[in-house]
C-alpha cells in the first residue's frame, strides 16, 4: 500500500532530536507572532467549540490548539491532535502533561484520518495544507469525520503574498521564486473556500490577518534559507544575496525593516 503522507520535513517520520528542535522553535516562535494570535483568536470565536463536543486537530505540531479545544470541551467533551511526527507528538503530550491537559494525540496523517465517519463536532486544520500535494483531498477527509451540523476551521498561509523589504528589483522575483517553493502548495490560503465548497461544507466566514516582522530587525534564519536556496538555484549571484543583508541591516537599525505575509483563515459547517 502506497504511503499517504507528504515528503515535508514537517510530516517525515523524522527521529533525530536535533531537527525536532528547530521545528519546535519555528512553531513557537510562528505562535508568538501577535497576526497569528489574532487569526487563531478570530477562528477559534466563530469555531466555537462547546463542552460535551469531541474535537479534532488534524497536524497538530506540538498541540497547542488541541490543548485548547480540550479546554473549551470540558466537561464530557474530548480533543485528540493528529500528528504524523513523532518528535512533534512527544512534545505535544509532555506539554499536555505539564499542563494537566486531557488532550489527546494519535499518530496519523491529513490525507487518511484514522477516525470513522461523522465522529467529530469540530475540527481545527492549521498551516498543514500547504505541505500537501493533494490538500483538497484532506478537506475531504475532515469532512467525512464531521458529524452533520459539525463545524471546521481552516487557517493557511498564502506565499505569493510573501514581501521582503528592502531588496533589489532584480532580486525580488527570485525570492519570490524560493519563497513559493517552500511549500507543497505555496496558494493554499486562497484556496481554502474552493476547497471546501468543493467537499461539501458550506462556507460561514472568511478571515485573514499579516504575520508582519520586528521592523527594528532581521529574521536572519528566514532571510539566510531564502539567500542560500536562490544562490544555490543559480537565480541570485553571492554578491547580491549579500548586499541584500546588507540592505536589511542598514534599514534594521532604522527601523524600516519589512518582512511580512497573509494567512488567511475559513470557517464551515457541514449540512445537517
Amino acid at each position: 500500500m502506497t504511503d499517504p503522507r507528504p515528503t515535508s520535513a514537517f510530516h517525515a517520520a523524522n527521529t533525530d532530536p536535533a531537527v525536532t528542535d528547530r521545528m519546535v522553535a519555528a512553531l513557537d516562535v510562528q505562535a508568538a507572532n501577535p497576526g497569528v494570535r489574532r487569526l487563531r483568536e478570530w477562528a477559534h470565536a466563530r469555531l466555537g467549540a462547546r463542552p460535551g463536543e469531541r474535537a479534532l486537530d488534524v497536524g497538530s505540531g506540538t498541540g497547542s490548539e488541541t490543548r485548547l479545544l480540550a479546554a473549551a470541551v470540558a466537561p464530557g467533551g474530548e480533543a485528540t491532535g493528529v500528528e504524523p511526527n513523532p518528535g512533534l507528538r512527544a512534545v505535544a503530550l509532555q506539554r499536555a502533561a505539564v499542563d494537566a491537559s486531557p488532550a489527546r494525540f494519535l499518530d496519523g496523517d491529513a490525507l487518511a484520518l484514522p477516525l470513522p465517519d461523522a465522529d467529530r463536532d469540530v475540527v481545527w486544520c492549521e498551516r498543514v495544507l500547504q505541505h500537501l500535494t493533494d490538500p483538497a483531498r484532506a478537506v475531504a477527509e475532515i469532512a467525512r469525520v464531521l458529524r452533520p451540523g459539525g463545524r471546521v476551521a481552516l487557517l493557511d498561509t498564502d506565499w505569493s503574498t510573501f514581501v521582503l523589504h528592502p531588496a533589489d528589483p532584480e532580486v525580488r522575483p527570485a525570492l519570490a521564486a524560493v519563497t513559493r517553493a517552500t511549500a507543497a502548495t505555496p496558494d493554499a490560503g486562497r484556496r481554502l473556500a474552493g476547497w471546501l465548497s468543493a467537499a461539501g461544507l458550506s462556507v460561514d466566514e472568511l478571515g485573514a490577518d499579516v504575520l508582519l516582522q520586528d521592523p527594528h530587525a532581521v529574521a536572519w534564519p528566514i532571510v539566510r534559507a531564502l539567500g542560500a536556496a536562490a544562490v544555490g538555484r543559480g537565480l541570485v549571484t553571492e554578491e547580491q544575496r549579500d548586499r541584500l543583508h546588507a540592505g536589511l541591516t542598514a534599514a534594521a537599525e532604522q527601523g524600516a525593516c519589512h518582512l511580512s505575509v497573509t494567512m488567511f483563515a475559513a470557517v464551515a459547517h457541514r449540512p445537517r
